[in-house]
């Protein structure tokens, strides 16, 4: 997200009146009163009361090639393509910044599609060279967008031919149409064969809105560090920073962030009121039901559910905080001290073999609570990483189910009598999910799921369960694809 342009030199707001200084007996524009006034102009540009400046084309469309080029061409992940784009940009407005990620990403979404249709227009865009082609595809996802194709080819510069190629996308759009449906659902879910597979076998007739869903784009989340504040007090401290929230329906931490602010900016953000994250994972999180005794939190990453469960356990206890990755930590390090966390024993441990088992011989049989978010497809995060889809296969889908397979083996023992083991996934798909906690079950004897109503209570765990574990989907709970499962050790 980019941060906002400064807003204290534009515009013709006035100041309040002016009073005299305490250190110069002059008058001055105090502290408050210019903090007034940046406050007073981000509401106006949030609500539209000061228009932005019009987008400048040209140098959006340079942008977002540039962009786009390295995530299709380069291989590079959509969000690092984008932030390697932007930094260097400064000349850029903000809404100009907001249109390159906005584009590249709903391109991203729906790559294949556009390729499918630019390519049912007729021999021109085969003919285009590969700058030509990606700036034709941004144009003609702009105009599957609802834009008008005379003021997306005016715009970007395109010439006749161009033009007539978009002009041609509704005649090629009802060609895709014809096509046998599970071919068609693919190029319209803009999904690979492999993912369009695995997707329709998990949703069958839901599987359309399934994906109509995670090719939307996601709200902006945010959770409440209850170590600093509640839900309301943040919603109350938002709004004087200009910033409009609207409670999440299922977690009762989160908030929806209204407008197009850049979160990170946020004097709220800086004091760690608050962090992003998915409401499903917030519930994923809030399954754990974290004691304030001994935690671990077993793939930790950058540490955003590490920090919901030391709220969770408010500052007390131990909560050990593992994963493979250094510069991960670090930035769960950074994020501790931000949030006021102080109760993270952040540790390094080995991938595997028989030093990472060693590196946890300390903690065995002793927690009250293993949380195992383990990695995976991600299938339930295509609208946050729409890029993600594309590196889909069987051959990756079979690697993270060993995976997953080997992280809960390796961090059951450290489950102690009585206490539990928290398996998750963001994946939509039954052989990461289901499928890995069956396996695990029959191995471990000594384990037996609990419903996740049991922790999330009785009214919102049967509106976010299947079964007996937690199961969210975009197209039904509005938030990411989320998977857990609650795993009791027998005394």
């Amino acid at each position: 997200m980019s941060r906002p342009p400064p807003s204290s030199r534009r515009g013709t707001t006035k100041h309040a009146p002016r009073r005299p200084s305490a250190r110069s007996g002059q008058p001055d524009g105090s502290r408050k009163a210019r903090s007034e006034f940046r406050r007073l102009r981000r509401r106006e540009e949030e609500s539209g009361a000061r228009p932005e400046r019009p987008v400048r084309e040209d140098l959006v469309t340079t942008a977002c090639l540039e962009a786009y080029g390295a995530i299709r061409h380069e291989g590079r992940l959509a969000d690092r393509a984008l932030e390697y784009t932007l930094r260097p940009k400064r000349h850029l407005y903000s809404n100009e910044r907001r249109a390159v990620a906005e584009r590249v990403y709903a391109l991203v979404r729906r790559q294949r599609t556009v390729d499918a249709l630019l390519e049912h227009t007729g021999p021109g865009f085969a003919r285009l060279s590969t700058t030509a082609q990606d700036r034709l595809r941004i144009a003609a996802s702009r105009v599957l967008d609802g834009e008008g194709a005379a003021t997306v080819a005016s715009g970007m510069g395109l010439p006749p031919e161009e033009l007539g190629l978009l002009d041609a996308l509704p005649g090629a759009h009802r060609a895709l149409a014809k096509l046998p449906e599970v071919e068609r659902f693919s190029v319209e879910a803009s999904f690979p064969d492999a993912l369009a597979r695995a997707w329709r076998a998990e949703y069958g007739e839901e599987a359309v809105r399934a994906a109509a869903a995670v090719n939307a784009r996601a709200p902006l989340t945010i959770r409440t560090n209850t170590l600093k504040t509640d839900r309301e007090a943040l919603r109350a401290r938002l709004r004087t920073e200009g910033v409009e929230a609207t409670p999440t329906p299922l977690s009762p931490l989160g908030l929806f962030l209204t407008g197009h602010q850049n979160a990170f900016a946020l004097p709220s953000f800086r004091e760690g009121l608050f962090e992003i994250q998915d409401e499903g994972s917030q519930l994923l999180g809030l399954m754990v039901d974290a004691p304030p005794t001994r935690v671990v939190d077993a793939c930790a990453g950058a540490g955003g559910k590490t920090l919901q469960l030391a709220a969770q356990m408010k500052n007390r206890g131990e909560l050990f905080a593992l994963d493979i990755d250094a510069r991960r930590l670090d930035d769960l390090r950074r994020r501790a001290r931000r949030a006021g966390v102080h109760n993270t024993r952040v540790r390094l441990i080995p991938a595997e073999g028989p030093e990472a088992r060693e590196a946890l011989r300390d903690l065995e049989a002793s927690m009250d609570r293993v949380l195992v978010d383990a990695p995976c497809t991600g299938t339930g995060t295509l609208r946050r990483k729409p890029d993600a889809r594309y590196r889909f296969s069987d051959e990756m889908l079979a690697e993270a189910v060993a995976r997953q397979s080997a992280l809960l083996e390796q961090f059951a023992p450290l489950v102690k009598p009585g206490g539990r083991m928290v398996y998750g996934t963001c994946s939509v798909l039954r052989a990461e999910n289901e499928a890995v906690v069956e396996t695990f079950l029959a191995r471990h004897p000594e384990f037996r799921v609990l419903p996740p109503a049991d922790k999330l209570g009785p009214e919102l765990g049967t509106q976010v369960t299947r079964g007996d574990f937690l199961r969210l989907s975009t197209h039904l709970h509005g938030t990411d694809g989320f998977f857990g499962a609650l795993l009791q050790r027998q005394k």
